[in-house]
């Protein structure tokens, strides 16, 4: 049956998920940054929430020398660890059926073979009114235009949307991360020149 309610009912499963990862991180003193498409959501929330677009999971940089901690630090929090296809995953215990899948990203290290870059190392976060710690801005975008798969192209003009990619954020990307910004860029303004 549909529901208009749906979708309050994932942003509230997302968010309960979160602060739960939020409070085993810092009941452990292990560091994170919230990154992939909830960090680009919370970060586009705080300008212009209605340019927010939402995401299906939530993506957690870590350090890999931190997993054993982690794997400890959630269990009391309501997760089991499980290593799946080559990636770490805290299974929610509590809600077995929650369709929110939470994924542990490695900083200083490539999500795959072919990115062009490692995932950032920790910087400046912005925080939450809540204490969750975001990854900033600049490392977002640039994640997003390392990934760059067809979902991921948009968040970057998500965010140059609400004025976040400023023209010193832009210079400071590589040279192949700035061509792909410029391509994201052409191939929207393209789809809506034709309509």
């Amino acid at each position: 049956m549909i529901t208009a309610r749906a979708v309050d009912r994932h942003v509230e499963q997302l968010f309960e998920i979160l602060q739960r990862l939020h409070s085993a991180f810092a009941s452990a003193n292990i560091p994170y940054r919230v990154v992939g498409g909830l960090g680009v959501f919370l970060q586009i929330s705080q300008r212009n929430p209605l340019a927010a677009r939402l995401t299906q999971d939530v993506d957690v940089a870590v350090n890999r020398s931190d997993l054993e901690s982690i794997i400890e630090a959630v269990k009391p929090f309501g997760f089991k660890h499980r290593h799946v296809a080559g990636l770490d995953l805290p299974v929610d215990a509590i809600k077995p059926k929650t369709h929110s899948a939470v994924h542990f990203i490695f900083v200083r290290e490539r999500v795959r073979p072919e990115h062009l870059e490692a995932v950032p190392d920790f910087s400046d976060p912005t925080v939450t009114e809540e204490g969750i710690l975001l990854a900033p801005i600049r490392d977002l975008v640039r994640m997003k235009l390392t990934s760059f798969r067809l979902k991921d192209k948009v968040h970057p003009l998500d965010m140059d949307s609400v004025g976040f990619i400023t023209p010193e954020m832009e210079a400071g990307l590589p040279k192949a991360l700035r061509e792909r910004l410029e391509q994201v860029r052409n191939e929207e303004a393209q789809s809506t020149g034709a309509e």
